[in-house]
């Protein structure tokens, strides 16, 4: 009964951490279509309605939430037993094992990359304004590299749960 409850709430963390973390990626997609460039006027000045606009749109729930869905992913694999198989690559657990592989490059590019180049676009970190300009630049296309690799996460987490015979 323990692992049943620990498999649903695991489970129902994974969905709903996914559902914060790629939707965020999603909705800025479409919300933001295309890079609009900042210009130092935007950033100088913390009252610009740009700046505003910026510092408004910055949420942080979605960075943990990309930790919560990752871990809980991990803790579901670890649990059945399958998760060194999965990072192995081995057999059927091969589609959840890249899934997982490109989630943790997600991840990585969420907190390693992203994350520190916003840090200095709305002047958490203190920059010089033309490296604030070109962090903003270096953002943009960090959450669209993350936005195109949720696409081939998604298959292959399917893939794993209900396309085995793909695979198998």
């Amino acid at each position: 009964m323990e692992s049943v409850l620990f498999e649903v709430v695991a489970r129902w963390l994974h969905f709903l951490g996914a559902l914060v973390w790629i939707g965020h990626n999603y909705a800025t997609a479409v919300t933001r279509p295309r890079y609009v460039p900042l210009v130092a006027a935007d950033l100088s000045d913390p009252e610009s309605p740009r700046q505003r606009v910026l510092l408004q749109r910055e949420h942080g729930a979605f960075r943990y939430a990309s930790l919560l869905t990752w871990a809980s992913g991990a803790l579901i694999l670890w649990q059945r037993g399958w998760l060194g198989d999965a990072l192995s690559l081995h057999g059927a657990l091969a589609p959840l094992g890249l899934g997982m592989w490109i989630a943790t490059l997600m991840v990585a590019n969420l907190w390693f990359v992203l994350w520190p180049h916003q840090q200095r676009v709305l002047g958490f970190v203190p920059a010089p304004i033309d490296e604030r300009l070109r962090a903003s630049r270096v953002t943009f296309l960090s959450a669209r590299v993350n936005t195109m690799l949720s696409i081939p996460v998604l298959f292959f987490m399917g893939a794993g749960a209900h396309g085995v015979a793909l695979f198998g």
